[in-house]
């Protein structure tokens, strides 16, 4: 007797219409019909010739297809008499120690940055993201780099305007005098002054449309991630919202710089009475699994959610809003995207909440 075995890295999520194979090893997910979910379950109980017996001559070089194609995409492998039982299974547990892993800030002052820094340091933070409103300098930059060189945090990503000054010798002062710094993203900017190349440590963008976080909660296939880390998150958390904050441009201390709930001012309250309000952490355990059709996507675990725009956000102005990202176009019941910026009834929810 033969017996199929998936691999332990293969993660299969079973929507309405189709399942998504996702090989977490090699971050890469792929579609397929539902009638290869039940081939695969059959699989883990029956062996293969047994399998194979339970189907009518006609289906028979169907399902031998598709074990096929599970052994030709290397999603498992066969063994002889019986399962190889020295493989333990994949754990999707999720284990995060720093007490906030991300912060999201609208920045009008340099000075937010030395404001928050006791609190980046105690809280465990690991990625400092900033939306500057006004143009940066070189010394700024670095100010803002020299400020965590010795800190917890793993790295910075900044947005800023582009303004006349930004040369290459200007992104080369940032090369030799940052290390924290690991991406720029410069807004507004009608032609990049030069090509940006390979050579920095950081990645360096420049964009001509001018910054606008409402752009923001896009649900789309290259915003999807199937990289380890990201799913088991997105099994046990809510992807979006989970261990983050923001602070907006009037120093609001909220999950997201767009949601409308406030936690508090960072010119009167730190981030660790904000984070230890009772309903801050409401959101964080929110999965798709709980959430309006999400629960009913294949695409659940690889995308990100968002709670700042919903379907329903309008309805839902307290307790806990279990709706449909509004910036979904996805109909996992159809199987079919349309674009959501066409949907009459979508706009007006969007210009409703801005």
């Amino acid at each position: 007797m033969n017996y199929f075995n998936l691999f332990s890295t293969i993660l299969i999520t079973k929507g309405t219409t189709r399942i998504l194979i996702s090989d977490l090893q090699r971050n890469i997910s792929e579609l397929y019909p539902l009638e290869l979910h039940e081939v695969i379950m059959e699989l883990k109980k029956y062996s293969i010739e047994d399998l194979l017996k339970n189907y009518d001559e006609e289906s028979r070089p169907i399902v031998q297809e598709y074990l096929s194609l599970l052994l030709e995409k290397e999603y498992g492998f066969t063994t002889e008499n019986d399962w190889d039982r020295n493989f333990p299974p994949l754990s999707y547990e999720h284990h995060e120690p720093s007490a906030i892993t991300n912060l999201f800030i609208e920045m009008e002052d340099l000075r937010i940055i030395k404001k928050i820094y006791p609190s980046i340091e105690n809280l465990g933070i690991k990625h400092l993201v900033i939306y500057s409103l006004k143009p940066l300098t070189s010394k700024d930059f670095i100010e803002i780099d020299k400020t965590f060189t010795t800190s917890v945090l793993s790295g910075i990503e900044i947005f800023s305007p582009f303004h006349q000054k930004i040369n290459l010798s200007f992104i080369q002062a940032l090369q030799k005098n940052t290390v924290r710094i690991y991406s720029l993203i410069f807004y507004n900017c009608s032609k990049p002054p030069f090509k940006a190349k390979d050579e920095y440590r950081f990645s360096l963008h420049f964009l001509k449309d001018d910054l606008q976080l409402s752009a923001c909660g896009k649900v789309e296939l290259k915003y999807f991630n199937t990289n380890i880390p990201k799913v088991i998150e997105a099994i046990n958390h809510n992807s979006c919202l989970y261990k983050k904050m923001g602070i907006d441009r009037n120093g609001n201390i909220k999950n997201c710089p767009l949601m409308k709930e406030s936690f508090g001012n960072i010119n009167t309250q730190s981030l660790e009475e904000a984070v230890n309000q009772p309903d801050f952490k409401k959101y964080w355990n929110l999965t798709k699994d709980s959430i309006e059709i999400c629960k009913d996507c294949e695409f659940r675990y690889v995308c990100t959610d968002c709670r700042a725009y919903t379907e329903n956000a309008l309805k839902n102005k307290k307790g806990i809003n279990i709706s449909k990202p509004l910036k979904c176009g996805y109909n996992p019941y159809t199987g079919e995207w349309e674009d959501w910026d066409s949907n009459p009834l979508k706009q007006e929810i969007f210009h409703s909440l801005g």
